[in-house]
């Protein structure tokens, strides 16, 4: 299994369920591991037989920093159902952390994975 990874990108969004929290942009930062199979990629040397990053980086830019969830879980599936439903990517782990959210911790937020771990061979 190949891994393309996509971490640290932080956004802004209007995310949390306090109403003080409803009210600002929150900076959620979030990192992606997603399978693919680049030996074609690795062969050709063109960005066509492979995972873009770039273009999945923009979509999530453009959906996180319109959302407005109360909850990083609903926050972190819907990032998952993109990356899989649109970039038809067969797995992928999704781990958001919204820095600062609890006083006296770096970051607080969740992980989940969708899809089939591809076996690793």
């Amino acid at each position: 299994m190949d891994i393309i990874f996509l971490h640290s990108l932080k956004i802004d969004a209007v995310i949390g369920i306090w109403d003080w929290e409803r009210k600002i942009r929150q900076t959620v930062e979030i990192d992606l591991d997603m399978a693919a199979d680049i030996r074609k990629a690795a062969e050709t040397d063109d960005v066509a037989d492979t995972l873009n990053y770039k273009l999945v980086a923009k979509r999530l830019q453009a959906f996180v920093g319109e959302s407005e969830f109360q909850l990083v879980e609903t926050l972190a599936e819907r990032v998952a159902a993109i990356v899989t439903d649109e970039f038809g990517v067969p797995w992928v782990r999704v781990r958001i952390n919204k820095p600062g959210a609890i006083r006296g911790a770096r970051d607080v937020g969740v992980i989940v994975e969708r899809g089939v771990r591809p076996r690793q061979d």
